[in-house]
C-alpha cells in the first residue's frame, strides 16, 4: 500500500519461503479506503480458506496462527483476537496500554453476548467465502476506516456463522502505542470517524448515548462547581459505579489474556478516557485526519 520506506525491497530480497508471496498495490487509488483496497487485493490473491489480517507494526508468538485457526469449527465464520500495546516505562504509554486493554475486553464482551460491534484489524480471522458472500469492503470503500468492524458486523447480520473472541494468550498480537498525544488523537479520530456509518442503527444509538454519558460526567462536574454542590455528589456516585464495573472487567481480563500490571494505571487511564472521548466524539465526525503520513478523507 505505497509504503514510502524500503519495506517492499526488504520483503522482496529476504523472503525465500515459496508459500509467502509479496503483493504490491502499484496503481494510484482514491483519497479514501487505501488500506481496504490493499487488503482486497491480498484477499483476491490468497489461496487459503481462512484469511488472517494484522498490521505492519505488530509482533506475535510462534503459536499465533495455530491458536486463531483452532477456534474455527463448521459454525464459526469470524474470530476476533486479542491485541495489546508494548510495555513501556513511560506513564503515557502505560495509560494507553491500560485503556486499550479495556477496549479489547469491551469488544470481547459484546461478541460474547451476541452483539459483535468492535474488533481490531491487527488480529482478526474470517472465512474467505463469507467475505465474498457479504460483499467484502465494497459498500464502505468510501470510508477510510472500519475494514475490521464493518466486515464482522456484516458477517454477523447476513450469515448464520458464529462470531467468536479468541481468549487465549497464545493468540496475542502486540503493537506499538502512540508516541505522543497528537498521534493518539489522530488514531482515535480515525476510529471514531466510522461510528455513525454502522448499518445497525441501534448500535449507533447506543454509541450516541454512551457519548452523552461521558459528556454528562463533565457537565455534572462543571455544574457542581458553578451552580450547586449536589452535582458533585451525583458525579462522584457516577464515577464510583463506572470505576467499580470497569475495574472488575479489567480484572477478569488479566486472568484470561492480559498481564496483571495493566491494573496499576487504571485510575489515570479512566480519567484520561473521559476527557479524550468528549473531544474525539466531536472531532472524529468532522474533517480529515492524518494517518501513516497521509492526510486522509473520512
Amino acid at each position: 500500500d505505497h509504503s514510502d520506506d524500503s519495506s517492499l525491497e526488504l520483503l522482496q530480497e529476504n523472503i525465500k519461503a515459496p508459500n509467502i508471496v509479496v503483493i504490491n498495490m502499484r496503481e494510484t487509488v482514491s483519497a479514501r479506503g487505501q488500506k481496504k483496497r490493499a487488503m482486497q487485493l491480498g484477499i483476491e490473491n490468497a489461496k487459503g480458506e481462512i484469511i488472517v489480517t494484522t498490521d505492519a507494526d505488530c509482533s506475535f508468538g510462534p503459536n499465533w496462527l495455530k491458536t486463531m485457526s483452532d477456534y474455527f469449527d463448521k459454525e464459526t465464520g469470524f474470530v476476533s483476537g486479542p491485541v495489546e500495546f508494548n510495555k513501556s516505562n513511560k506513564l503515557f504509554d502505560k495509560i494507553q496500554r491500560t485503556e486499550f486493554a479495556g477496549i479489547i475486553l469491551a469488544g470481547a464482551g459484546l461478541i460474547g453476548n451476541g452483539n459483535p460491534a468492535i474488533c481490531n484489524g491487527a488480529n482478526i480471522a474470517f472465512r474467505k467465502n463469507l467475505y465474498y458472500s457479504v460483499g467484502g469492503y465494497k459498500d464502505n470503500l468510501n470510508l477510510s476506516s472500519g475494514d475490521d468492524e464493518f466486515l464482522m458486523q456484516k458477517i454477523s447480520k447476513q450469515s448464520r456463522s458464529g462470531i467468536l473472541f479468541c481468549a487465549d494468550k497464545n493468540a496475542m498480537v502486540v503493537t506499538s502505542s502512540n508516541r505522543n498525544l497528537k498521534d493518539f488523537f489522530e488514531q482515535r479520530r480515525r476510529w471514531a470517524s466510522k461510528g455513525l456509518f454502522y448499518k445497525n442503527k441501534l448500535l449507533v444509538l447506543k454509541l450516541i448515548l454512551l457519548y452523552l454519558f461521558y459528556a454528562g460526567i463533565s457537565a455534572q462536574f462543571i455544574l457542581g462547581i458553578a451552580v450547586n454542590n449536589i452535582f458533585l455528589i451525583s458525579v462522584g456516585v457516577t464515577l464510583l459505579v463506572k470505576l467499580f464495573l470497569e475495574f472488575n472487567i479489567l480484572s477478569l481480563g488479566t486472568r484470561m489474556i492480559f498481564d496483571r500490571d495493566i491494573l496499576r494505571n487504571f485510575f489515570p487511564a479512566e480519567i484520561f478516557q473521559i476527557f479524550y472521548i468528549i473531544i474525539i466524539g466531536i472531532t472524529g465526525l468532522f474533517g480529515n485526519y492524518k494517518w501513516k503520513g497521509r492526510r486522509i478523507k473520512r
